[in-house]
C-alpha cells in the first residue's frame, strides 16, 4: 500500500519505518554507493534501499526495490542478510524539525551493475567504494558505515 503525503508524514511522526537497505558489492569487493538526493542523510554517500510497504511481503518488498533502485530485479533468496539494523535521524522527508527512526534489514548482494542504468530519483550519483575508503570518508553516512 502507497501512502499519500499527509498520512505519511503522520506515520514518520508516530512510528518506525521498516526498510531494506541493499549493500552491493562488486566483483573487486568494492561498495555501491549514491549521493542521497532527499532528507534524511540528503547529500551524503549512502546504500540503496528503501521501505517495506504495508501488506507487502520480504520477497515482494525486496524484488520491488531491486528493481527501483538498480534496474534489476533479483530475489529475496540470492542476497545474504547481514542483520537488523537502526538509522536514527534528526530530520525527515517533509521538513528539518520532524525525526525519523528506520528499522532497517541489511542484504548484501554481489553484482556488476551499470551507472548509466541507474535510476536517479534517489540518488543523483553513484560511486563503487572499497570497504576502507568508505569508512574513511566523512560524506559517507554513519548508517552506511555501520554496515562494514
Amino acid at each position: 500500500m502507497y501512502l499519500d503525503d499527509s498520512k505519511f508524514e503522520i506515520v514518520i511522526q508516530n512510528t518506525p519505518l521498516v526498510s531494506i537497505d541493499l549493500i552491493i558489492k562488486n566483483a573487486q569487493g568494492q561498495v555501491l554507493l549514491g549521493r542521497r538526493n532527499n532528507r534524511p542523510a540528503q547529500g551524503y554517500w549512502f546504500v540503496p534501499g528503501g521501505r517495506i510497504r504495508k501488506n507487502e511481503t520480504l520477497a515482494q518488498a525486496f524484488k520491488r526495490l531491486t528493481c527501483a533502485e538498480l534496474d534489476q530485479e533479483f530475489l529475496l533468496d540470492e542476497a545474504c542478510f547481514l542483520g537488523v539494523f537502526e538509522h536514527l535521524y534528526a530530520d525527515s522527508i517533509f521538513d528539518s524539525e520532524t525525526s525519523t527512526h528506520y528499522i532497517a534489514l541489511g542484504y548484501q548482494l554481489i553484482v556488476d551493475v551499470s551507472f548509466d542504468t541507474l535510476p536517479l530519483n534517489q540518488h543523483h550519483q553513484y560511486q563503487w567504494f572499497a570497504i576502507n575508503d568508505l569508512l574513511n570518508d566523512a560524506n559517507v553516512h554513519e548508517n552506511t558505515k555501520a554496515y562494514f
